[in-house]
Protein backbone atom coordinates (compact mmCIF):
# COMPACT_ATOMS: atom_id res chain seq x y z
CA UNK A 1 0.00 0.00 0.00
CA UNK A 2 3.12 2.73 0.61
CA UNK A 3 4.70 1.61 -2.50
CA UNK A 4 1.10 2.09 -4.35
CA UNK A 5 0.97 5.57 -2.49
CA UNK A 6 4.68 6.35 -3.54
CA UNK A 7 3.90 5.46 -7.12
CA UNK A 8 0.48 7.67 -7.10
CA UNK A 9 2.03 10.82 -5.54
CA UNK A 10 5.39 10.45 -8.10
CA UNK A 11 2.49 10.67 -10.73
CA UNK A 12 0.82 13.36 -9.32
CA UNK A 13 4.21 15.10 -9.01
CA UNK A 14 4.99 14.07 -12.56
CA UNK A 15 1.59 15.76 -13.81
CA UNK A 16 2.16 18.97 -12.01
CA UNK A 17 5.21 19.50 -13.61
CA UNK A 18 3.94 18.57 -16.99
CA UNK A 19 1.42 21.29 -16.38
CA UNK A 20 3.95 23.75 -15.42
CA UNK A 21 5.99 23.36 -18.60
CA UNK A 22 3.28 23.49 -21.11
CA UNK A 23 2.22 26.54 -19.14
CA UNK A 24 6.21 28.38 -19.24
CA UNK A 25 5.55 27.79 -23.35
CA UNK A 26 2.62 28.94 -23.40
CA UNK A 27 3.39 32.23 -21.51
CA UNK A 28 6.47 33.02 -23.59
CA UNK A 29 4.95 32.53 -26.62
CA UNK A 30 2.20 35.18 -25.65
CA UNK A 31 4.67 37.36 -24.13
CA UNK A 32 7.48 36.90 -26.62
CA UNK A 33 5.81 36.64 -29.81
CA UNK A 34 2.25 37.53 -29.41
CA UNK A 35 2.72 40.61 -27.71
CA UNK A 36 4.79 42.09 -30.86
CA UNK A 37 2.49 44.52 -31.92
CA UNK A 38 1.65 46.17 -28.59
CA UNK A 39 5.47 46.71 -28.12
CA UNK A 40 5.81 48.20 -31.75
CA UNK A 41 2.96 50.46 -31.28
CA UNK A 42 4.90 51.13 -27.97
CA UNK A 43 7.73 51.85 -29.44
CA UNK A 44 5.81 53.83 -31.94
CA UNK A 45 4.44 56.38 -28.68
CA UNK A 46 7.61 56.49 -27.95
CA UNK A 47 9.18 57.80 -30.76
CA UNK A 48 11.46 55.05 -30.72
CA UNK A 49 10.15 54.22 -34.65
CA UNK A 50 11.73 55.99 -37.24
CA UNK A 51 9.85 56.27 -40.42
CA UNK A 52 10.85 57.25 -43.70
CA UNK A 53 9.37 60.33 -45.17
CA UNK A 54 9.60 59.74 -48.86
CA UNK A 55 6.71 58.95 -50.85
CA UNK A 56 7.97 56.97 -53.80
CA UNK A 57 5.18 56.40 -56.56
CA UNK A 58 3.15 53.02 -55.96
CA UNK A 59 0.87 50.91 -57.89
CA UNK A 60 -2.03 49.11 -56.09
CA UNK A 61 -2.89 45.83 -57.44
CA UNK A 62 -6.56 44.33 -56.78
CA UNK A 63 -8.20 41.22 -58.29
CA UNK A 64 -11.73 41.26 -58.87
CA UNK A 65 -13.87 38.91 -60.09
CA UNK A 66 -17.70 38.83 -59.86
CA UNK A 67 -17.29 42.06 -57.34
CA UNK A 68 -19.67 44.87 -59.12
CA UNK A 69 -21.45 45.37 -55.53
CA UNK A 70 -18.01 45.37 -53.76
CA UNK A 71 -16.47 47.43 -56.01
CA UNK A 72 -19.27 50.04 -55.80
CA UNK A 73 -18.76 50.53 -52.87
CA UNK A 74 -15.37 50.48 -52.08
CA UNK A 75 -12.88 51.22 -54.59
CA UNK A 76 -13.67 55.00 -54.31
CA UNK A 77 -12.12 54.79 -50.97
CA UNK A 78 -9.02 53.14 -52.67
CA UNK A 79 -9.08 56.10 -55.44
CA UNK A 80 -9.47 58.72 -53.34
CA UNK A 81 -6.35 58.04 -50.91
CA UNK A 82 -4.33 61.38 -50.02
CA UNK A 83 -0.63 60.27 -51.74
CA UNK A 84 0.98 62.65 -54.13
CA UNK A 85 1.61 59.71 -57.18
CA UNK A 86 -0.12 56.45 -57.23
CA UNK A 87 -2.17 54.45 -59.88
CA UNK A 88 -4.50 51.52 -58.79
CA UNK A 89 -4.48 48.13 -61.45
CA UNK A 90 -7.60 46.87 -61.38
CA UNK A 91 -7.46 42.67 -63.15
CA UNK A 92 -10.89 41.46 -63.80
CA UNK A 93 -10.78 37.96 -63.32
CA UNK A 94 -12.97 36.68 -65.97
CA UNK A 95 -15.96 38.27 -64.39
CA UNK A 96 -19.41 37.19 -65.06
CA UNK A 97 -21.03 39.88 -63.69
CA UNK A 98 -21.78 43.87 -64.26
CA UNK A 99 -18.15 44.29 -63.44
CA UNK A 100 -16.38 45.52 -67.01
CA UNK A 101 -19.23 47.99 -66.89
CA UNK A 102 -18.73 49.31 -63.68
CA UNK A 103 -14.91 50.06 -64.35
CA UNK A 104 -15.15 51.57 -67.45
CA UNK A 105 -17.81 53.71 -65.32
CA UNK A 106 -14.98 54.57 -62.75
CA UNK A 107 -12.21 54.53 -65.23
CA UNK A 108 -13.75 57.32 -66.74
CA UNK A 109 -14.04 59.20 -63.46
CA UNK A 110 -10.16 58.58 -62.22
CA UNK A 111 -7.43 59.02 -65.02
CA UNK A 112 -5.09 57.12 -62.52
CA UNK A 113 -7.07 54.01 -63.02
CA UNK A 114 -6.15 51.37 -65.49
CA UNK A 115 -7.73 48.21 -66.09
CA UNK A 116 -6.57 44.30 -67.38
CA UNK A 117 -8.09 40.96 -67.41
CA UNK A 118 -7.88 37.73 -67.57
CA UNK A 119 -9.93 36.23 -70.27
CA UNK A 120 -13.05 34.09 -69.01
CA UNK A 121 -12.20 30.47 -70.29
CA UNK A 122 -8.50 30.61 -68.93
CA UNK A 123 -7.70 27.17 -67.47
CA UNK A 124 -4.96 27.39 -64.55
CA UNK A 125 -5.44 25.91 -60.82
CA UNK A 126 -4.37 29.66 -59.19
CA UNK A 127 -6.72 31.97 -61.24
CA UNK A 128 -5.53 34.17 -58.25
CA UNK A 129 -1.64 34.26 -59.24
CA UNK A 130 -2.45 34.67 -62.79
CA UNK A 131 -4.65 38.14 -62.26
CA UNK A 132 -1.78 39.10 -59.87
CA UNK A 133 1.17 38.44 -62.10
CA UNK A 134 -0.75 40.18 -64.56
CA UNK A 135 -1.36 43.27 -62.63
CA UNK A 136 2.43 43.41 -61.76
CA UNK A 137 3.49 43.20 -65.17
CA UNK A 138 0.79 46.41 -65.66
CA UNK A 139 2.27 48.25 -62.98
CA UNK A 140 4.95 51.29 -63.63
CA UNK A 141 6.36 51.64 -60.55
CA UNK A 142 8.81 49.53 -58.16
CA UNK A 143 6.50 49.93 -55.38
CA UNK A 144 3.78 47.32 -55.44
CA UNK A 145 0.52 47.75 -52.31
CA UNK A 146 -2.24 44.63 -52.89
CA UNK A 147 -5.89 44.34 -51.56
CA UNK A 148 -8.32 43.11 -52.50
CA UNK A 149 -11.77 43.74 -54.11
CA UNK A 150 -13.94 43.23 -51.10
CA UNK A 151 -12.08 45.70 -49.18
CA UNK A 152 -11.42 49.09 -48.39
CA UNK A 153 -8.77 51.25 -46.24
CA UNK A 154 -10.28 52.57 -42.99
CA UNK A 155 -8.10 56.29 -44.04
CA UNK A 156 -7.20 57.91 -46.49
CA UNK A 157 -3.31 57.60 -45.33
CA UNK A 158 -3.40 54.20 -45.87
CA UNK A 159 -0.77 54.25 -48.70
CA UNK A 160 0.89 57.01 -46.41
CA UNK A 161 1.01 54.59 -43.62
CA UNK A 162 1.91 51.34 -45.57
CA UNK A 163 4.99 53.49 -47.57
CA UNK A 164 6.35 55.31 -44.31
CA UNK A 165 7.56 51.90 -43.14
CA UNK A 166 10.01 51.66 -45.62
CA UNK A 167 13.68 51.60 -44.87
CA UNK A 168 16.81 51.23 -47.11
CA UNK A 169 16.49 47.23 -47.18
CA UNK A 170 12.99 46.92 -46.93
CA UNK A 171 11.21 44.76 -49.33
CA UNK A 172 7.98 43.73 -47.74
CA UNK A 173 5.69 45.37 -45.47
CA UNK A 174 3.14 43.36 -43.43
CA UNK A 175 -0.21 44.96 -42.42
CA UNK A 176 -3.43 44.00 -41.30
CA UNK A 177 -6.90 42.84 -42.99
CA UNK A 178 -9.49 43.01 -40.53
CA UNK A 179 -13.22 42.08 -40.88
CA UNK A 180 -16.28 44.31 -40.44
CA UNK A 181 -17.63 43.14 -37.62
CA UNK A 182 -20.60 41.15 -37.24
CA UNK A 183 -22.84 39.92 -33.91
CA UNK A 184 -23.24 36.41 -34.82
CA UNK A 185 -21.22 33.47 -33.24
CA UNK A 186 -19.72 33.13 -36.63
CA UNK A 187 -19.14 36.66 -37.01
CA UNK A 188 -17.31 36.79 -33.47
CA UNK A 189 -15.69 33.48 -34.45
CA UNK A 190 -13.85 34.88 -37.43
CA UNK A 191 -12.94 38.23 -35.91
CA UNK A 192 -11.17 36.05 -33.64
CA UNK A 193 -9.51 34.15 -35.50
CA UNK A 194 -8.47 36.90 -37.89
CA UNK A 195 -7.05 38.68 -34.93
CA UNK A 196 -5.32 35.68 -33.34
CA UNK A 197 -3.47 34.95 -36.90
CA UNK A 198 -2.29 38.87 -37.08
CA UNK A 199 -0.89 37.99 -33.76
CA UNK A 200 1.06 35.55 -34.75
CA UNK A 201 2.53 36.44 -38.07
CA UNK A 202 3.11 40.16 -36.51
CA UNK A 203 4.63 38.86 -33.77
CA UNK A 204 6.52 36.53 -35.30
CA UNK A 205 7.80 39.29 -37.90
CA UNK A 206 8.54 41.71 -35.01
CA UNK A 207 10.98 39.08 -33.90
CA UNK A 208 12.52 39.11 -36.98
CA UNK A 209 11.01 35.73 -38.27
CA UNK A 210 8.27 36.88 -40.72
CA UNK A 211 6.40 33.94 -42.07
CA UNK A 212 2.88 35.25 -43.70
CA UNK A 213 1.20 38.35 -44.64
CA UNK A 214 -2.07 38.75 -45.98
CA UNK A 215 -3.13 39.88 -49.48
CA UNK A 216 -6.22 42.31 -48.16
CA UNK A 217 -2.92 44.00 -47.40
CA UNK A 218 0.47 43.74 -48.09
CA UNK A 219 3.55 45.87 -50.05
CA UNK A 220 6.11 44.32 -51.76
CA UNK A 221 8.87 45.17 -54.36
CA UNK A 222 8.35 44.20 -57.98
CA UNK A 223 11.79 43.68 -58.05
CA UNK A 224 11.29 41.05 -55.64
CA UNK A 225 8.58 39.67 -57.19
CA UNK A 226 10.80 38.94 -60.36
CA UNK A 227 13.71 37.88 -58.56
CA UNK A 228 11.77 35.17 -56.45
CA UNK A 229 10.26 34.19 -59.94
CA UNK A 230 6.85 35.21 -58.76
CA UNK A 231 4.56 32.21 -57.51
CA UNK A 232 6.94 29.30 -59.00
CA UNK A 233 6.69 26.63 -56.97
CA UNK A 234 4.12 26.42 -55.27
CA UNK A 235 1.54 27.62 -59.04
CA UNK A 236 0.05 23.50 -58.13
CA UNK A 237 -2.30 25.13 -55.18
CA UNK A 238 -5.20 27.57 -55.70
CA UNK A 239 -3.78 29.94 -52.41
CA UNK A 240 -0.29 31.52 -51.27
CA UNK A 241 -0.26 33.94 -53.35
CA UNK A 242 0.64 35.90 -50.20
CA UNK A 243 1.51 34.26 -47.58
CA UNK A 244 3.96 31.76 -49.56
CA UNK A 245 5.75 34.65 -50.52
CA UNK A 246 6.64 36.41 -47.46
CA UNK A 247 7.69 32.70 -46.29
CA UNK A 248 9.88 32.63 -49.28
CA UNK A 249 11.39 35.93 -49.27
CA UNK A 250 10.77 37.41 -45.78
CA UNK A 251 13.58 37.89 -43.21
CA UNK A 252 14.69 39.84 -40.10
CA UNK A 253 16.53 42.78 -42.55
CA UNK A 254 14.07 42.75 -44.99
CA UNK A 255 10.74 42.70 -43.70
CA UNK A 256 8.50 45.46 -41.62
CA UNK A 257 5.11 45.55 -40.31
CA UNK A 258 2.28 48.17 -40.52
CA UNK A 259 -0.07 47.10 -37.25
CA UNK A 260 -1.92 50.43 -36.48
CA UNK A 261 -5.46 50.84 -37.02
CA UNK A 262 -5.12 53.34 -39.10
CA UNK A 263 -3.12 51.52 -41.84
CA UNK A 264 -5.71 47.96 -41.49
CA UNK A 265 -8.21 47.50 -44.39
CA UNK A 266 -11.28 45.81 -43.79
CA UNK A 267 -13.54 43.29 -45.50
CA UNK A 268 -16.94 41.95 -45.86
CA UNK A 269 -16.43 38.24 -43.60
CA UNK A 270 -18.49 35.05 -45.17
CA UNK A 271 -22.06 35.44 -44.44
CA UNK A 272 -22.05 31.09 -43.29
CA UNK A 273 -20.49 28.44 -41.38
CA UNK A 274 -19.84 26.82 -44.65
CA UNK A 275 -18.01 29.71 -46.75
CA UNK A 276 -16.03 30.57 -43.77
CA UNK A 277 -15.15 26.71 -43.39
CA UNK A 278 -14.36 26.52 -47.33
CA UNK A 279 -12.23 29.73 -47.25
CA UNK A 280 -10.26 28.84 -44.42
CA UNK A 281 -9.52 24.93 -46.06
CA UNK A 282 -7.98 26.97 -49.27
CA UNK A 283 -5.93 29.20 -47.19
CA UNK A 284 -4.45 26.13 -44.77
CA UNK A 285 -3.59 24.29 -48.27
CA UNK A 286 -0.53 26.91 -48.62
CA UNK A 287 0.59 25.55 -44.95
CA UNK A 288 2.45 23.10 -46.06
CA UNK A 289 4.71 24.70 -47.98
CA UNK A 290 6.04 26.72 -44.89
CA UNK A 291 9.50 26.69 -44.21
CA UNK A 292 10.29 23.58 -41.74
CA UNK A 293 11.31 26.25 -38.98
CA UNK A 294 7.77 28.19 -39.52
CA UNK A 295 6.30 24.98 -39.49
CA UNK A 296 7.65 23.79 -35.98
CA UNK A 297 7.40 27.32 -34.45
CA UNK A 298 3.69 27.14 -35.29
CA UNK A 299 3.43 23.67 -34.44
CA UNK A 300 4.84 24.26 -30.83
CA UNK A 301 2.38 26.33 -29.54
CA UNK A 302 -0.72 24.35 -30.54
CA UNK A 303 1.04 20.92 -29.28
CA UNK A 304 1.70 22.79 -25.80
CA UNK A 305 -2.30 24.65 -25.95
CA UNK A 306 -3.40 21.18 -26.21
CA UNK A 307 -1.21 19.72 -24.02
CA UNK A 308 -1.82 22.32 -21.50
CA UNK A 309 -5.77 21.85 -21.76
CA UNK A 310 -5.77 18.02 -21.13
CA UNK A 311 -2.90 18.09 -18.63
CA UNK A 312 -5.82 20.25 -16.79
CA UNK A 313 -8.49 17.71 -17.10
CA UNK A 314 -6.12 15.06 -16.45
CA UNK A 315 -5.54 16.66 -13.08
CA UNK A 316 -9.26 17.31 -12.34
CA UNK A 317 -10.09 13.61 -12.54
CA UNK A 318 -7.43 13.12 -9.78
CA UNK A 319 -9.47 14.42 -7.39
CA UNK A 320 -5.75 15.74 -5.50
CA UNK A 321 -6.79 19.15 -3.85
CA UNK A 322 -3.03 20.32 -4.71
CA UNK A 323 -2.72 19.12 -7.95
CA UNK A 324 -5.82 20.35 -9.04
CA UNK A 325 -5.50 24.01 -7.73
CA UNK A 326 -1.94 23.86 -9.27
CA UNK A 327 -3.86 23.75 -12.21
CA UNK A 328 -6.62 25.88 -11.60
CA UNK A 329 -3.88 28.76 -10.90
CA UNK A 330 -1.92 27.92 -14.06
CA UNK A 331 -5.03 28.07 -16.06
CA UNK A 332 -6.50 31.15 -14.40
CA UNK A 333 -2.73 33.05 -14.57
CA UNK A 334 -2.69 32.16 -18.75
CA UNK A 335 -5.89 33.18 -19.05
CA UNK A 336 -5.33 36.58 -17.42
CA UNK A 337 -2.23 36.87 -19.90
CA UNK A 338 -4.01 35.55 -22.61
CA UNK A 339 -6.76 38.16 -22.32
CA UNK A 340 -4.51 41.23 -21.88
CA UNK A 341 -2.32 40.41 -24.66
CA UNK A 342 -5.47 39.71 -26.78
CA UNK A 343 -7.90 42.22 -26.17
CA UNK A 344 -4.47 45.13 -25.80
CA UNK A 345 -3.56 43.83 -29.11
CA UNK A 346 -7.42 44.10 -30.72
CA UNK A 347 -7.23 48.27 -29.33
CA UNK A 348 -3.76 49.11 -30.72
CA UNK A 349 -5.21 47.25 -34.20
CA UNK A 350 -8.83 48.70 -33.68
CA UNK A 351 -10.40 45.23 -33.23
CA UNK A 352 -13.00 44.14 -31.38
CA UNK A 353 -12.81 42.77 -27.90
CA UNK A 354 -13.27 39.17 -26.52
CA UNK A 355 -13.29 38.29 -23.04
CA UNK A 356 -15.20 34.30 -22.38
CA UNK A 357 -14.97 33.64 -25.75
CA UNK A 358 -11.21 33.51 -25.91
CA UNK A 359 -11.49 30.25 -23.82
CA UNK A 360 -14.03 28.82 -25.94
CA UNK A 361 -12.26 30.06 -29.53
CA UNK A 362 -8.45 28.77 -27.92
CA UNK A 363 -9.62 24.91 -27.98
CA UNK A 364 -12.27 25.20 -30.93
CA UNK A 365 -9.78 27.35 -33.66
CA UNK A 366 -7.19 24.94 -33.48
CA UNK A 367 -9.43 21.52 -34.11
CA UNK A 368 -11.56 23.22 -37.07
CA UNK A 369 -7.35 23.66 -37.99
CA UNK A 370 -6.41 20.27 -37.63
CA UNK A 371 -9.66 18.76 -39.28
CA UNK A 372 -9.37 20.98 -42.56
CA UNK A 373 -5.93 20.18 -42.54
CA UNK A 374 -6.86 16.38 -42.80
CA UNK A 375 -9.14 16.68 -44.98
CA UNK A 376 -7.05 18.33 -47.65
CA UNK A 377 -4.11 15.59 -46.65
CA UNK A 378 -7.06 12.98 -47.83
CA UNK A 379 -7.87 15.06 -50.83
CA UNK A 380 -4.07 15.26 -52.04
CA UNK A 381 -4.18 11.45 -51.39
CA UNK A 382 -6.79 11.22 -53.74
CA UNK A 383 -5.66 13.04 -56.57
CA UNK A 384 -2.89 10.72 -56.71
CA UNK A 385 -3.99 7.78 -55.77
CA UNK A 386 -7.62 7.23 -56.59
CA UNK A 387 -9.46 4.31 -55.26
Amino acid sequence: MESYLQGFNLILSLLGVVIFLFFCVQIYYYLCYYSGVIRQNRKISQGKVQFSAEQPPVSIIICARNEEDNLRNFLPKIMEQDYPNFEVILVNDGSEDNTEGVLNSFAEQYPNLYITKVPIDTNIISRKKLAITIGVKAAKNELLLFTDADCYPVSDQWINLMVRNLGSNTELVIGYGDYIREKSFIGKLISYDTLFIAMQYFGFAYSGKPYMGVGRNLMYKRSTFYQNKGFAGHLHIASGDDDLLVNKVGNRENTAIACTAESKTMSVPEATFAKWLKQKQRHLKSSSLYSPQSRRRIGVEVITRFGFYMSMVTAIFTFNIVVIGLALLLFAVRYMIQMLVVNKTAKKLGSAKHFVAIILFDILLPIISLWLLAKNTRIREGQVCPS
